[in-house]
């Protein structure tokens, strides 16, 4: 994922988790801050593992939202992985991730 669609600054982290509107799975919480482009961001404690853990843990993250970008709302989403976000494989975080699209509303509608 390029850098300019990134969310990264503590302060910007903070203004999503304070404006936006949030959902929770079983691996993951979603905050989405409705916006006029697209910027993610994910966030994973050290409650979830050592490095390499929640390293794997965000590459699976990025590259499912990364894929899925095409078709969603532009807006600002944050991404907080759970500890049971450990020891889900790809395609578990990817229908976590799926789900709380839908909860949330965030598929852009067909044209």
């Amino acid at each position: 994922m390029q850098q300019q669609y990134r969310i990264r600054k503590n302060g910007q982290f903070r203004y999503v988790y304070r404006k936006g509107k949030g959902a929770g799975g079983q691996l993951m919480s979603l905050t989405y801050l409705r916006s006029g482009r697209m910027q993610v961001g994910f966030s994973v404690s050290k409650k979830v593992g050592n490095a390499v853990v929640r390293n794997r843990v965000k590459r699976r993250m990025r590259e499912y939202f990364r894929l899925r970008m095409p078709e969603l709302r532009t807006g600002q989403y944050v991404f907080t992985a759970r500890p049971a976000a450990a020891q889900a494989d790809y395609h578990t975080l990817a229908r976590d991730m799926e789900a709380l699209f839908k909860r949330l509303g965030l598929h852009r509608p067909p044209p």
